[in-house]
């Protein structure tokens, strides 16, 4: 790919191998290191494109090798690795100036789409970075801050398509960041220095609509005092996002499917139609199927606009994202209201990761901002944040049935199970969440399974 190396940086034999084949079997060149100091010595030694390292290492942990790393190339990416337990860890890297994370258990499609994400040579740039790398965080930027697998597949698809001037829609709930996707599409269109036009059609007065969208000439109506540009002759070869389009009125729709069709528009009052030269992207918060099956919107301007869907999923459908943003909003509002840097407490970040967020992406953000303009220490805590316990979503804990009379060992031995199916039998993430450590787990499984094998041998004993 003609990049410097991958530099991979764990202490555990297995890791690193299993790293290094994902990889490079997708077309990396890749170098590993068994520690942090070992590192330091080949980034010193070698050009590095890319550091991904683990958080938990004797000697020298994750954290260090991105202090130092930043001292000694601070033009280095770093990916950090890390388990559910050790979350809060994450966000601390996120803070230091790590790119991205990845959270264990993770497939070889995620560990290869984050690093092409962060090295910026592949669709998925959801733009999930620090951005202490880049000088003084700009607000005012539209970005997609992600690190899930599906996301990064829609934007990969959206990049994809974005130099087509086919219609796209876009649906999904509110606040998951749909007219940010809308925002990307342009920016990847080819056009993206031709004007960018969005109307919300739920705002539209309906004396206006029609005049706002196709424009109309001098005189065409009282008050009509010259000639006026709609909206689709304004974007020129732009992008014209038409958000919450299910709202649009019967008599607009008609006139919006001729548009589409025609790909001209008539203004009023005028002689002769207009060449419309845009690309449309609409923009819905309700299942439009739906709302054809219900008769509250034209089954045909359905599929004329519906020629490239994508729907965002929700953020209770990518918790992993969570840290992430809470990192990235934290970074923002702080810099914004010129406070130092704030951490989050352990107890505050997995009330947020676990918190049901029915407004999703923009429910987060304005949690983050009223938490740090209300916090009066170094640190966000659990009151800070104003939640109400309706919302929180405890589906994630395992479910233990405990029953009257069972032992201390049985619920223990339950306890594991459970543990071990709900992270697909990552021993070592279930250590972690478990408080135990790796032996102490390997030891009791070893012990049920001799039991299990135990009890096996005496009922075949019996039988015969």
């Amino acid at each position: 790919m003609g990049l410097a190396p991958i530099l991979i940086v764990d202490d555990e034999s297995e890791m690193r191998s299993a790293l290094s084949h994902a990889l490079t079997r997708s077309g990396f060149s890749v170098e590993s290191a068994v520690s942090g100091t070992d590192a330091l010595v080949k980034i010193k030694k070698d050009p590095v494109s890319l550091v991904i390292t683990d958080l938990k290492m004797p000697e020298m942990s994750g954290m260090e090798l991105i202090g130092a790393l930043k001292k000694l190339k601070p033009e280095i990416a770093v990916i950090v690795i890390t388990a559910f337990g050790s979350i809060h860890n994450a966000v601390e890297a996120m803070q230091a100036g790590a790119a991205d994370y990845l959270l264990k258990p993770f497939s070889f499609e995620t560990l290869v789409a984050t690093v092409k994400k962060v090295l910026g040579d592949a669709a998925g740039m959801g733009e999930a970075r620090s951005s202490k790398s880049g000088g003084r965080f700009q607000a005012t930027v539209k970005t997609l801050v992600t690190q899930d697998s599906k996301l990064i597949d829609i934007l990969s698809l959206a990049k994809s398509v974005a130099t087509s001037r086919s219609t796209i829609l876009i649906q999904g709930e509110s606040g998951t960041g749909k007219e940010l996707l809308a925002a990307y599409i342009h920016e990847h269109s080819g056009y993206q220095d031709e004007p960018y036009v969005a109307l919300n059609c739920a705002a539209l007065p309906d004396t206006l609509a029609e005049s706002e969208l196709f424009g109309h000439e001098k005189g065409a109506f009282t008050g009509a005092v010259g000639r006026k540009m709609g909206k689709f002759e304004l974007a020129k070869y732009g992008t014209v996002v038409l958000d919450e389009i299910s709202e649009m009125t019967p008599p607009l729709q008609a006139k919006l499917l001729r548009v589409l069709q025609e790909r001209e528009i008539d203004r009023i009052g005028g002689s002769r139609p207009v060449s419309m030269n845009a690309r449309v992207v609409a923009i819905s918060n309700v299942d439009l199927k739906k709302a054809v099956s219900a008769g509250k919107f034209r089954e045909d301007l359905y599929y004329r606009i519906n020629v490239i869907p994508f729907t965002i999923p929700p953020l209770r459908e990518r918790k992993g994202d969570i840290p992430l943003l809470v990192a990235y909003f934290l970074e923002k509002f702080c810099q914004m209201n010129r406070r130092d840097m704030l951490k989050i407490s352990n107890t505050a970040l997995s009330r947020m990761t676990n918190k049901h967020w029915k407004g999703n992406i923009r429910e987060l953000e304005n949690t983050i901002e009223r938490a740090v303009l209300i916090s009066n220490g170094p640190e966000l805590l659990p009151e800070h944040l104003f939640f109400d316990p309706a919302d929180m979503d405890c589906s994630s804990e395992p479910a233990i049935a405990i029953q009257a009379g069972m032992t201390v060992r049985e619920m223990e031995k339950k306890l594991i199970t459970k543990t071990l199916q709900e992270v697909d039998d990552n021993r070592t993430r279930a250590a972690e969440l478990l408080g135990i450590s790796i032996r102490t787990l390997r030891n009791k499984l070893k012990e049920y399974k001799e039991e299990l094998e135990a009890s096996q041998a005496e009922t075949a004993v019996q039988s015969g």
